[in-house]
């Protein structure tokens, strides 16, 4: 589990200094995680991401505890991707009344069979997970794509752990109930 990593300082008020840096990238995995299960696009990840590391160094919100930096990055991460969906937003209202709504066609050439059944099952994954409130799909996604314990996910979502494990059990019911059929792996 990844913490802050802390250098003397007289000049902090609790004596230590964060490298930011290091620490930054140390959480940068979990938290892109989290950031693309809030938004469900990968290209905004990294804006995302950089809003996170200048809110976490400019200290926008204090951090009053530094091992508890995990949880305190997370909910930076969170706030920045409410901050990103509301420009988006803007900006696509924007669009649509200046250009209208564009549309594309994509013209998917013929492929084998498994390759049509694995994006297929893919495809309805993704839905699913899409259908699902963001927090369940967060969860969900911080458990299955990055393996991470219910001790892992207690410290970064600053949860307990049988908070953890309920909240996993109701988003995997939830899932099931998303799933328009029965996928075999």
């Amino acid at each position: 589990m990844a913490k802050a990593l802390l250098l003397p300082d007289s000049d902090e008020p609790n004596g230590v200094q964060i490298d930011w840096t290091a620490t930054l990238a140390a959480h940068d995995r979990w938290l892109r995680t989290a950031v693309l299960a809030r938004l469900g696009e990968r290209q905004a990840v990294d804006e995302v991401m950089q809003e996170v590391a200048l809110a976490a160094v400019a200290q926008r919100a204090p951090l009053h505890d530094p091992a508890r930096v995990g949880a305190w990055l997370y909910r930076i991460a969170v706030r920045q991707v409410l901050l990103y969906r509301r420009r988006a937003g803007r900006q696509q209202r924007l669009i649509g009344s200046l250009s209208g709504i564009l549309r594309r066609n994509v013209a998917a050439a013929p492929e084998p069979l498994d390759w049509l059944l694995r994006n297929e099952r893919s495809r309805l994954l993704r839905e699913a997970l899409a259908r699902l409130p963001r927090r369940d799909a967060e969860i969900l996604l911080l458990k299955y794509s990055e393996d991470w314990s219910y001790r892992e996910l207690s410290a970064h979502l600053g949860l307990s752990e049988s908070a953890v494990e309920a909240r996993l059990h109701r988003a995997r019911q939830r899932l099931r109930a998303a799933m328009p059929i029965e996928v075999s792996k």
